[in-house]
């Protein structure tokens, strides 16, 4: 996966962006919501989704 694969998930409802991770081959999903404790470690194969009100607002790998 690359940075670019990454970034294409804001605007979609949590639920839809976790499936398309997965079906991209993403191997792991962390959901964020606001204000959420999340470690610093960077773990390749995983996506990270910042969601508001079951929205992602941004994504990046790590």
């Amino acid at each position: 996966m690359t940075e670019a694969d990454a970034e294409g998930y804001a605007g979609l409802r949590v639920e839809r962006a976790q499936e398309l991770a997965r079906r991209h081959g993403w191997a792991s999903v962390r959901v964020l919501p606001p204000g959420a404790a999340m470690t610093m470690d960077h773990r390749e194969g995983r996506l990270n989704l910042a969601v508001r009100d079951g929205v992602v607002e941004r994504s990046w790998e790590g």
